[in-house]
């Protein structure tokens, strides 16, 4: 019956961190501290298995593993007398302890090997959490690609009218990329589940005996996370380095659709809004103005997310075996940061609305010159490449000087009115009709992704 109420224990301290719902969460008091309890709790376990501490000490802890036994009011007093965070917390819990059992608290490890695990543990359920986020947001990216497969717009290159594409085309670069950041977050995963440790100060397994690096297998099993590594990390910290370096990537893929669609909001285009629902004022002085505000915000953390993933990169410069430079605060504020950029995100593809009348009335702002291209395609066949393109540019040069259609232009000149009869001219100025495999190319990527999403 003990053995029963012993794994019962284990598991619903599973539950209770799979229960933790948000990333700012994840890095609070509570949290960790019910973290470091699970933590000594597993090094017990793995230690009583192996005959190092007695069953029954390791089975107090466990059933103790509880911040009810860990008061954060208590803990601040004790901190104010020890002025050591590890100690403070142990000495506290230590009270609670029946029979002798803590003496066997903590027992051949050091303070290094709990934070650095609890750090391992806390950035595994933020990339859990995160990971999901993505996975909502490529739900509204999906919709969003489907609902504008035929929306046809302007492509734009260099901030020029180029060639026309469709908004579902473009949203299909977005919601590839997005996919892309999910698998960055499943890679850096599998390396963040390999680095729990317990190798103590200078990495060696001092203080743990002889099966240390057993202990620390069964330790980290106990935890939930993957064999450990057996080469010391403690003063390399390159996974964490990667893991910010993701979170920066992610961020700059958001900042480029906030970029974008603050663009596109813009009065001269129209084509997008954000729709920030009835009484919502853009601007206290000037009624008419319609703000955009969540584009602005994803820019912002494309911005700063970048420069704190700097910081955790920096980490990777420690002294010796290892010194006292740490990125744990850097890597609460990085990922909290990631969360909120998400769920701005996702509040903004969910409110976004598509003009596609003004995406389309668009296309013809150039009057016709959009299709340039295509009518010195259609003129190569007769007169060659080259001749084709040299002429194609006086007519559009002409068009433009004399604020003229480029249908018109074609007509009056002499040489490339020879070519074309008014309907033929029709034909290829129609910009519906020159997308490209626009269509076919965004159909696949929805295809890809939705094959992806069943295997996840």
């Amino acid at each position: 019956m003990k053995k029963i109420y012993f794994l019962m224990l284990i598991v619903a301290s599973v539950i209770e961190a799979e229960n933790v719902e948000t990333v700012s969460e994840v890095f609070k008091t509570n949290y960790s501290n019910q973290m470091i309890m699970d933590i000594e709790a597993a090094l017990a376990r793995a230690q009583a298995s192996q005959g190092i501490i007695p069953e029954w000490a390791a089975k107090e802890i466990t059933i103790k593993a509880n911040t009810k036994y860990m008061p954060s009011n208590q803990v601040s007093k004790e901190y104010a007398v020890v002025k050591h965070r590890l100690v403070a917390r142990l000495n506290i819990w230590k009270k609670s302890l029946d029979n002798g059992a803590e003496e066997y608290l903590h027992f051949g490890a050091t303070t290094v090997d709990i934070y650095d695990t609890l750090l391992v543990l806390q950035v595994k359920r933020s990339l859990e959490l995160l990971s999901e986020d993505l996975l909502d947001i490529e739900i509204l990216l999906l919709k969003l690609t489907k609902d504008n497969i035929e929306t046809y717009m302007a492509g734009r290159t260099l901030g020029q009218h180029a060639l026309p594409i469709t908004f579902g085309k473009k949203t299909s670069t977005w919601l590839a990329e997005n996919r892309r950041n999910i698998e960055r977050l499943e890679h850096i995963k599998a390396k963040v589940n390999e680095s729990g440790i317990l190798k103590g100060a200078v990495g060696t397994y001092l203080g743990l005996g002889e099966n240390g690096i057993e202990t620390e297998a069964m330790m980290m099993k106990e935890l939930g996370l993957a064999k450990p590594s057996v080469a010391d990390w403690h003063g390399i910290r390159d996974v964490f380095a990667e893991y910010a370096a993701m979170l920066a990537i992610i961020s700059k893929s958001f900042g480029r659709i906030g970029d974008e669609l603050t663009l596109l909001q813009m009065t001269e285009f129209g084509e997008t809004l954000e729709n920030l629902g009835i009484g919502a004022v853009g601007s206290s002085t000037m009624p008419q103005k319609k703000n955009p505000r969540g584009p602005g915000k994803l820019i912002e953390y494309s911005r700063v997310i970048p420069r704190q993933a700097e910081v955790i990169l920096d980490d990777m410069i420690n002294s010796f075996e290892r010194d006292g430079t740490k990125s744990d605060t850097q890597i609460s504020e990085i990922s909290i940061n990631a969360e909120k950029m998400l769920k701005r995100a996702k509040e903004l593809l969910s409110n976004l609305e598509i003009n596609k009348d003004k995406m389309r009335s668009n296309l013809d702002i150039t009057n016709g010159l959009i299709l340039s291209q295509r009518v010195t395609f259609e003129l190569a066949k007769k007169i060659g490449k080259n001749t084709a393109n040299d002429l194609m540019h006086k007519v559009a040069s002409e068009a433009l000087k004399n604020n003229i259609s480029l249908k018109e232009a074609i007509i009056l000149n002499p040489t490339t009115t020879k070519y074309f009869s008014e309907d033929e001219l029709d034909l290829v100025l129609d910009p519906e009709t020159y997308i490209g495999l626009a269509i076919k190319q965004t159909e696949q990527v929805i295809q890809e992704i939705e094959a992806k999403r069943l295997i996840n």
